[in-house]
């Protein structure tokens, strides 16, 4: 792994409301959006069929399980990825440091959806998401806003709008205000993993 990502730089940078993506050059480039989006976890959205599906129990939620995996099936995307294999190795050691978690859809006994990203005091970084089967990471971000809710977590900061995150009542605010609330949710001790 390259220093550039060691676990007390990654923390540090998220702190700040920064973090890292590699280019198609494979370089680690840093990014701190303005405007930021975010889902406020008071204004989440479920559509009804949605809410339906996580009803019927065609998925097990499991938690950290595989995280290898579900950020591996992240970086999957025929178009192209920001995760590289510095990346990956990256948050496989947030990981095991626990730091970095995974929700993920499970059907099976088959990985069939799943989100990863960083939680730090009462903030939760969403990275990425993906699926093999309708609706799996929908289910999963649901799972996901649930157990922030019960572990009383402030922000779940999603990074950038896309029409995807906007469905769920995602919105956009300008970075300073983004990182009055960051600080505001880093003073507060909240435990996402069990």
């Amino acid at each position: 792994m390259i220093r550039e990502l060691a676990p007390d730089i990654l923390l540090s940078a998220y702190a700040q409301g920064i973090f890292p993506m590699a280019g198609p050059d494979g370089e680690i480039g840093w990014y701190s959006p303005d405007p930021r989006a975010v889902i406020p976890l008071d204004g989440f959205r479920v559509s009804r069929s949605l809410r339906q599906r996580c009803g019927q129990g065609l998925f097990e939620i499991r938690l950290d399980a595989s995280f290898r995996e579900v950020i591996l099936a992240c970086a999957d995307r025929p178009e192209g990825t920001w995760i590289n294999e510095d990346i990956v190795e990256a948050y496989c050691l947030l990981h095991e440091l626990g730091f970095a978690h995974s929700v993920e859809s499970w059907a099976d006994e088959r990985l069939v959806g799943g989100l990863y990203g960083v939680s730090l005091g009462g903030a939760f970084f969403g990275e990425s998401m993906f699926h093999r089967a309708t609706d799996a990471s929908k289910v999963a971000l649901v799972h996901l806003v649930e157990r922030m809710r019960d572990r009383e977590f402030v922000l779940l900061d999603v990074q950038f709008m896309t029409p995807h995150l906007r469905r769920f009542g995602a919105v956009e605010i300008p970075r300073n205000e983004y990182l009055e609330r960051l600080q505001q949710a880093l003073e507060i001790e909240c435990a996402f993993g069990d």
